[in-house]
């Protein structure tokens, strides 16, 4: 178990680093200090609170998944898209500015999220809660996009 923990943990963190190579200056930007943001945006600070919370969770929920099944392909494949969808967001918002491509990009990972938890909650029971603050979040965070879409 240990050793599952450390990969996803590692693989997780890692997409949040390799993102977080292009936000740039993200929210302290000149252009995103200009948008007209959402009026539940929460504070700057948050974001790595609920993104580190996030990913300890995502990947205790991955290490106790992993075991479950023989046949790994469909875990390793819905996995590997998540992972790319959590990396292209924040180039494509911050760093190219593109919030209504983003904005497909959060609602894929969201819907994605969604999937597996459903998928795999006959089999991971009350561990599924595990992966409810990846999927709370998303939803925040796909309305604070939107919002930037339609007031922008």
């Amino acid at each position: 178990m240990i050793y599952r923990l450390i990969i996803f943990t590692l693989l997780n963190f890692g997409a949040l680093a390799i993102g977080s190579l292009f936000t740039s200056k993200g929210v302290a930007s000149e252009w995103y200090q200009n948008l007209n943001k959402a009026p539940w945006t929460p504070p700057g600070w948050s974001f790595g609170l609920a993104w580190t919370t996030i990913m300890i969770c995502f990947s205790i929920y991955m290490a106790y998944l992993w075991p479950l099944k023989e046949n790994k392909s469909l875990i390793v494949g819905l996995f590997a898209v998540q992972w790319l969808l959590n990396v292209s967001w924040n180039p494509t918002f911050f760093y190219f500015h593109n919030s209504p491509l983003g904005l497909l990009i959060i609602v894929a990972l969201t819907l994605l999220i969604g999937y597996i938890g459903l998928l795999y909650y006959n089999q991971m029971g009350l561990k599924s809660l595990l992966i409810l603050p990846y999927a709370l979040w998303l939803i925040i965070a796909s309305s604070l996009n939107a919002y930037i879409v339609l007031k922008n």
